[in-house]
């Protein structure tokens, strides 16, 4: 009921009054204390350990490190240690570089025209500092010595003369140690140590001539050679087959600085991007670095993903490793403390130089690239038919007699005419009952089965209705503690990166129960023993990288229901793809299965399996109502 013009509000019941005394407390104006200052600060700098690792490494670039070492312990929440050969900091200004804007990069305001460091900002140390208890130990070429100083919650403990090489070495401990706020929402150990991964690993792909060097609690995880050759990195971080397989970007625009015969700035554009049957199911495999820097910027994805336009699944998404220059004067990057965001004066001729150098370099690589690349297994579900060479084409079985047809998947080609072999007992009935029966009709756009029930047609989505078969046929096994796993007979090796590597460690009791058996087989390499039975006939490292993307994904709420996140892509990756032909055969097995099922409408995702038209949508389509 709406209240009339003028009528008194009536008293809210529910609001809770902060003073129910009636009085509100003055404050008098002060000036905050330095140290309260300084932790308010170090929140927009330091915001997880993640950051310290950051701050300190760009420090250490800016330093012209040649060699640059990180070392983290219990995801950087004990201990980050941050050692490199630069140039140092002098004995008379150790402590001077730990004051709020310390800085040695920026003299006057118009330095900020003309940027060409990581760091400039003169907080980074400061912030650490303030949030932590610090150790610094660096020696100038100057100095006969190194210093040595030691902080606490950003106050000086005690400085010492010590030896030490050329160069600096922060060890960070007990971070956020005096804000129990910001400990408490940290995130997990291993999501901590995936994010330092991945910010080392681009580094790492940006300064190809630095030599990094990662270790977690003590091992290895990361180290690059610094001979200056990116490939190299690209092979150490995403594994030899993925590396083989990129493809160097080179356009139009890649050739240098200079006036466009349109007025406008030529947009140099280097680095390297996955041909179109290399793809993922998330934008985290796409990295921009400007003038040096890494970035995000949403805009800028987007263009390398338009160059893949046509080229890749609905809802797949490219990898690139893009590197582009602008004159300094065209970039701000002084928007925000993390310095990950920046601005440019033209942002649309960078849009086009990127979109178009990428563009420029699938379509040079596709006339000359062989059929068999194409036909590699790809990160999912299939790529598009243009590109994903000879599909595979699956062959069921039957059991005849069987109260329930089993459906079984052959990728070995064999022709449609093949008898089917016999199944070994099938399981239970799932239950079902809620399909009517169906006749099969046929196939359309090798992608949907056409049957005719009683009262119309259906149109059915092979693959979700496939998706929907082997999920139910999983969880009854994994309810029943019966899962069963197809063991390899030489096993199979997956490098993986450093990020991707710390997921696997932190779900891989998960992994076994559901059918794997992967091992430790060197850095960032595992070796597959073992995968789920219904992957049989997938290629093992494939299945293990389907589900290591899915649970890159952190969109999911009900991180207790990873096991069903899990099971949903094993049976997406097994279950038959649009764009295999079926026979008769094969399509009548999915049918039956389909209508035992106890949910046969929708695939586990959620879409639709099926679409029913009845015989009066027909008959008013055809103008007979």
């Amino acid at each position: 009921m709406m209240q009339a013009r003028g009528d008194k509000a009536p008293p809210d019941r529910f609001k809770i009054d902060p003073y129910p005394c009636g009085t509100i407390p003055t404050m008098s104006i002060h000036v905050m204390s330095e140290q309260l200052a300084s932790q308010i600060a170090a929140g927009e700098v330091v915001e997880r350990p993640f950051s310290v690792v950051k701050e300190l490494v760009e420090n250490a670039i800016d330093a012209g490190a040649t060699n640059i070492s990180i070392d983290v312990r219990e995801g950087g929440r004990k201990m980050i240690q941050i050692a490199d050969n630069g140039e140092g900091i002098a004995a008379q200004e150790i402590e001077t570089a730990f004051l709020r804007h310390a800085t040695s990069k920026l003299y006057t305001a118009d330095d900020l025209n003309d940027i060409r460091t990581l760091g400039f900002r003169g907080e980074a140390l400061a912030a650490i500092a303030a949030v932590s208890q610090l150790t610094i130990v660096s020696r100038s070429a100057e100095d006969t010595g190194g210093t040595r100083l030691v902080m606490d919650a950003g106050h000086k403990r005690s400085r010492e003369t010590v030896g030490a090489p050329q160069g600096t070495v922060i060890a960070v401990e007990n971070l956020f140690y005096n804000m129990p706020a910001r400990l408490k929402f940290l995130k997990s150990v291993t999501t901590e140590k995936r994010l330092i991964d991945e910010f080392v690993t681009r580094y790492a792909l940006a300064y190809a001539d630095i030599r990094f060097r990662l270790t977690h609690n003590g091992r290895i995880t990361f180290q690059s050679s610094g001979n200056g050759s990116l490939l190299d990195v690209l092979v150490a971080v995403y594994g030899p087959e993925n590396g083989r397989q990129l493809l160097p970007i080179g356009g139009a625009d890649s050739a240098g600085t200079g006036q466009r015969p349109d007025g406008r700035i030529a947009i140099p554009v280097s680095g390297y991007v996955g041909p179109p049957s290399m793809h993922w199911a998330n934008r985290n495999h796409i990295t921009l670095f400007v003038n040096g820097r890494w970035i995000k910027d949403n805009s800028l994805n987007y263009a390398v993903i338009q160059a893949y336009h046509t080229l890749l699944p609905t809802g797949r998404y490219p990898m690139g490793i893009v590197f582009f220059n602008v004159p300094t004067e065209e970039i701000d990057v002084n928007v925000h403390p993390a310095k990950t965001e920046v601005r440019f004066r033209d942002r649309n001729a960078i849009f086009s130089a990127v979109q178009r150098a990428v563009r420029q370099t699938l379509v040079a690589d596709s006339p000359i690239r062989s059929l068999g690349a194409w036909e590699t297994p790809s990160y999912g579900e299939g790529a598009a038919s243009s590109w994903a060479g000879k599909l595979d084409h699956a062959a069921f079985t039957r059991r005849e007699g069987d109260s329930q047809t089993k459906l079984e998947l052959d990728w070995s080609h064999q022709p449609s005419g093949t008898q089917p072999a016999a199944l070994p007992p099938q399981p239970a009935d799932l239950g079902g009952g809620q399909l009517p029966i169906m006749r099969v009709v046929g196939q359309v756009g090798t992608a949907y089965i056409i049957t005719e029930g009683p009262e119309g047609i259906f149109l059915i989505d092979q693959h979700a209705a496939h998706e929907r078969i082997l999920y139910e046929q999983f969880m009854a096994d994994w309810d029943g503690e019966a899962v069963i796993s197809q063991g390899l007979v030489a096993g199979a090796v997956a490098h993986l990166s450093p990020p991707q590597a710390t997921l696997l460690e932190e779900y891989l009791d998960l992994l076994t129960r559901i059918g794997f058996q992967i091992e430790p087989f060197g850095p960032n390499a595992f070796m597959v023993r073992a995968i789920p039975a219904i992957l049989a006939k997938r290629d093992p490292v494939q299945g293990l990288l389907s589900v290591l993307e899915e649970l890159e994904r952190e969109d999911t709420p009900m991180q207790a229901k990873i096991e069903d996140k899990i099971i949903t892509r094993v049976c997406k990756t097994a279950a038959v793809k649009a764009g295999q032909t079926l026979t008769l055969v094969e399509m009548e097995a999915m049918i039956r299965q389909l209508e035992s099922c106890r949910s046969p409408h929708t695939c586990p995702h959620g879409r639709p399996t099926l679409i029913h038209l009845s015989v009066a949508q027909l008959a008013r389509q055809f103008g007979r109502t």
